[in-house]
């Protein structure tokens, strides 16, 4: 990463960067005022944002993703630069040390977690698997979803947080953004991978396969908190027999644009090159939304309406 990188993401302020990449994120409350769907108490007006609830505030789109989205400075100027920056040189930049990984405590039950994701139109069956294995939990002090990222060791190196009651979203504070929340194949040897942006949509892509008679499990799922290529490159490395790769990301400008980086991202890296036969584009169909949740949600929608008329006709 050099100096002209992260000058080029300072130059990003918020309302921008949101226009350019996250237009569905903004509404608007007053004349030249601002706020964001997953934060209501986020208010963008006169080149500066504030989280109101959270009594934060700055002026940068890069300020956003590091205390709102939780990502750490490099994945943050990552985002703003268009990923593939090299390694990090610390004397760069002057930040303080970062804070140690830590999940956060669990609850001794996931009652709100597996209700939320029921209605978000989860399979309960995937749900429970994750929830056994420990890459899902339910936070004690606000009942969030956790999903936590692992390395090849089993090791918790990611988490991020998704509310059960409102919109709130964040990284785990000192998560490693190369090990993203993800699904294993029932086969270790498995050739497949999906890609998603968020876990919920990694879980959507495999409720839907299990909706339609498939073995979901015939997949490795991963999830990039986003659409940068780290955590994608990583898991690709960790797992040198897939060789088709599906890129789910959002059927929007920045899912299209983000699909287009994670194909380049692999034919750049020699390895990778020569080992990945196919890399599909492969965003949900426009007519049933703009992510694979929504897509999952409308075919959960026509399967009721179709057992409640079955059920009206006997």
């Amino acid at each position: 990463m050099t100096e002209e990188q992260i000058a080029e993401a300072k130059r990003w302020d918020l309302l921008s960067y949101l226009q350019a990449y996250e237009p569905g994120e903004l509404k608007k409350s007053g004349p030249r005022e601002y706020r964001t769907r997953s934060h209501d108490s986020l208010v963008i007006s006169n080149g500066k944002w504030h989280w109101c609830s959270r009594n934060m505030g700055g002026r940068t789109a890069l300020d956003y993703l590091i205390k709102v989205r939780g990502q750490d400075f490099v994945s943050a100027v990552e985002t703003l630069c268009g990923g593939g920056a090299s390694p990090f040189l610390s004397q760069l930049a002057d930040l303080p040390p970062p804070k140690p990984f830590e999940l956060p405590e669990p609850n001794r039950y996931a009652t709100k977690v597996m209700g939320y994701l029921q209605g978000r139109g989860i399979d309960g069956g995937i749900i429970s698997r994750c929830l056994r294995d420990g890459s899902l939990y339910e936070s004690f002090r606000y009942h969030n979803c956790v999903f936590v990222g692992r390395d090849t060791e089993g090791k918790a190196r990611f988490a991020c947080l998704r509310g059960t009651r409102d919109n709130f979203r964040m990284d785990v504070e000192g998560s490693d953004k190369r090990y993203g929340f993800s699904l294993l194949a029932a086969d270790p040897a498995c050739p497949r991978l999906a890609v998603a942006e968020s876990p919920i949509d990694a879980l959507s892509l495999a409720s839907l396969v299990k909706q339609v008679g498939g073995d979901w499990r015939d997949s490795h799922y991963i999830s990039l908190g986003g659409t940068a290529p780290r955590a994608m490159l990583q898991f690709l490395r960790d797992h040198p027999r897939i060789t088709h790769v599906s890129l789910c990301l959002d059927n929007d400008k920045a899912g299209m644009e983000g699909m287009e980086r994670l194909e380049r991202a692999i034919r750049e890296e020699p390895e990778l090159s020569q080992r990945i036969k196919l890399i599909y584009h492969n965003p949900p169909p426009a007519e049933y939304g703009k992510d694979y949740n929504e897509f999952l949600c409308t075919q959960v929608r026509t399967q009721q309406k179709k057992v409640v008329e079955h059920q009206c006709a006997l």
